[in-house]
């Protein structure tokens, strides 16, 4: 303990000199460490891959473009109120239609209410069985819903044997039990074979019918076939067309078709 009492300040000496012996070994160490990190930090940004732009964005040159390819065209014959002031015409209950468009009166001013299809149908009404003296024969009804009278629509009956001929049809063969035959029917219009029995009866659409009406008069055509005369607007008209979605409307005087489209 005397040695270091007496020399302690020999000790603090040399360790303080020890410490920047090693400082010094150490200095090459840490400037090669400075060195390479301000190198990797050149790199990084020196050889970092840049960012894609993001794509342009031209859409209001092209609108602007496209706008000008476009030629703007002015309507001075509907919508322009100053060189074609609106039409009004009075109805025939004395109040006033505005005519904007032109379809508020005439043939487009027509509205379809409903339209049905019409059928024609064959059914076995009954059977009268065979006998010594006769063949079974059997009695046939036939409807048209689309003839042109009304009396023609309603049903009639026909009676017939097998190999038989009428005004309607040929009765071709009769096959399966007497009482519940399968009758197969040739149209004499068409050639077409049809099977009938009592359980099944044939039918097929031969036709639609229309419901129109007329707004600006009030006026109603129910139940309107092909061949149905209208009369509006102080004009006359004629059905010549019914489908499932129109119905076509030709006008005496010049022939001019009208389209009406049926929207349920």
């Amino acid at each position: 303990m005397s040695f270091i009492k007496k020399n302690y300040e020999k000790i603090l000496l040399g360790a303080v000199l020890l410490g920047l012996l090693g400082s010094l070994l150490m200095l090459p160490v840490m400037i090669s460490h400075d060195q390479q990190k301000l190198a990797d930090t050149e790199i990084s940004i020196i050889k970092t891959p840049p960012k894609p732009l993001p794509p342009l964005d031209i859409s209001r040159e092209t609108n602007v473009f496209n706008r000008v390819q476009a030629p703007y065209i002015l309507n001075f014959e509907t919508t322009n109120r100053l060189f074609n002031p609106m039409q009004w015409q009075k109805a025939s209950d004395g109040h006033w239609i505005v005519v904007r468009s032109g379809n508020e009166i005439g043939p487009g001013a027509v509205v379809v209410g409903s339209i049905k299809p019409l059928y024609y149908i064959l059914k076995l009404d009954s059977i009268e069985a065979a006998n010594q003296v006769s063949t079974a024969r059997y009695v046939i009804s036939i409807q048209r819903q689309n003839a042109p009278s009304p009396g023609m629509r309603n049903p009639r009956q026909r009676f017939i044997s097998k190999g038989e001929k009428n005004d309607v049809f040929t009765l071709v063969s009769v096959n399966g039990p007497a009482n519940t035959p399968q009758l197969v029917l040739q149209l004499n219009d068409t050639g077409e074979m049809v099977n009938l029995s009592q359980s099944k009866p044939f039918q097929k659409v031969d036709g639609y019918a229309a419901d129109l009406k007329y707004p600006p008069e009030n006026k109603k055509w129910n139940d309107a076939r092909v061949g149905t005369a209208l009369k509006f607007a102080n004009s006359e008209y004629i059905v010549v067309v019914i489908d499932q979605n129109e119905v076509v409307i030709s006008a005496q005087s010049n022939q001019k078709k009208t389209t009406l489209p049926y929207q349920p």
